[in-house]
């Protein structure tokens, strides 16, 4: 049980925070508008393949393939002479050229059609050859007279978002907490010592483990209040879903904010001065916001680093709550992460009850 002095100490804790309007902006608000840029983008719709065709042909074969790519969403047509599109091509104001043959009409056994590509658009190839294959496939059949094997239907299950913004949101809250958590117990200890206050506390009957359970409960109730904010917006403003259990996401939130506050304590015990803090917390947090998946998969990562990002504290933190938020797994499907949170759980706590020294840090 608590007792009333770790309560009390608590609260001051709250009210230190509460008074400091930057950490307040940057905690909560910066996150917020971080993840409204994302979602305005990632609301805008996607913009056509501009699609250029050299109509070689000039039979009603190729004219009912034109007329089947203009009527899809997906392309953008322009016609023109070969010559033409080509250059267009390469100056960038078309993604993709088809030329049709003169070979292309009623009367031929069969015709190549040549597509021409940017190197550096092939990334759409995988989209756009399905659609012209099957575009032809159905002038096949018409000019024919045949009928298909088979027919395909597409059923929409209305699946949840897989967007940017659904991948990020996890990621970020998970980094906000990291920086919330090393903030105020590594940051805030260096600026006790340096205002006093644990000087004249070390001269009080508080013991070092009030002082510790206090801090803990403060920042515990600081980062819930504050990711509850984060995923309230996110729900009923950006229109993100939590597809998994609320009660598994936040378990994983109150496991990650006891790693951090750990790793706080360790930072601030070894730190003496503000700059020093500084140093050593932008060691430990810059790397994980880049290596750990907040802003994309450790997947797409050089082969040589994945290795590394994937033993990072913030990684399993991350996945396993990209896991639980995104595709709705439980505790036991993410054993892998919870393995690795509860390593560093682990490794934190020792850390800190070793450097954590209450006449070393008061002084």
């Amino acid at each position: 049980m608590l007792s009333t002095l770790q309560l009390h100490l608590a609260r001051v804790f709250l009210k230190i925070f509460l008074r400091d309007r930057q950490s307040l902006f940057f905690s909560l608000f910066f996150p917020a508008i971080f993840m409204t840029v994302f979602g305005f983008a990632n609301n805008n719709e996607a913009d056509s393949v501009r699609l250029a065709v050299a109509n070689n042909a000039g039979s009603p074969v190729a004219g009912r393939f034109i007329d089947a790519l203009e009527s899809d969403e997906l392309f953008d047509v322009s016609l023109g002479d070969e010559e033409k599109l080509r250059s267009g091509l390469l100056g960038g104001e078309y993604s993709l050229l088809i030329v049709l043959p003169a070979a292309f009409n009623n009367a031929a056994a069969g015709a190549e059609l040549t597509l021409v590509v940017d190197a550096a658009q092939v990334r759409e190839l995988g989209l756009i050859m399905p659609v012209l294959e099957q575009k032809l496939l159905a002038i096949e059949h018409e000019l024919r007279g045949t009928t298909p094997l088979f027919t395909l239907t597409l059923e929409d299950v209305k699946a949840r978002s897989q967007s940017y913004l659904a991948f990020l949101l996890p990621g970020l809250m998970a980094f906000t907490l990291m920086q919330l958590s090393i903030a105020g117990s590594g940051f805030n200890i260096v600026e006790y010592r340096r205002k006093g206050i644990l000087k004249r506390l070390f001269v009080t009957p508080i013991k070092p483990s009030d002082f510790i359970t206090a801090i803990v409960l403060a920042r515990l109730i600081i980062v819930l209040v504050q990711l509850t904010v984060l995923l309230l917006y996110a729900v009923f403003v950006l229109n993100i879903s939590l597809v998994g259990s609320y009660s598994a996401f936040y378990f994983i939130i109150l496991l990650a904010t006891l790693i951090f506050l750990c790793l706080g304590f360790c930072l601030g015990s070894i730190a003496k001065t503000q700059q020093a803090i500084m140093a050593i917390g932008n060691l430990v947090i810059f790397p994980q916001m880049f290596l750990s998946g907040v802003f994309y998969p450790i997947e797409s990562m050089p082969a040589l680093l994945q290795p590394l990002a994937r033993v990072l504290p913030l990684s399993s933190v991350a996945s396993a709550m990209r896991e639980i938020a995104n595709n709705g797994a439980t505790l036991l499907e993410i054993l892998p992460s919870l393995i690795g949170i509860a390593v560093w759980l682990i490794l934190a706590f020792v850390l800190a009850t070793r450097l954590f020294v209450w006449k070393e840090v008061a002084h």
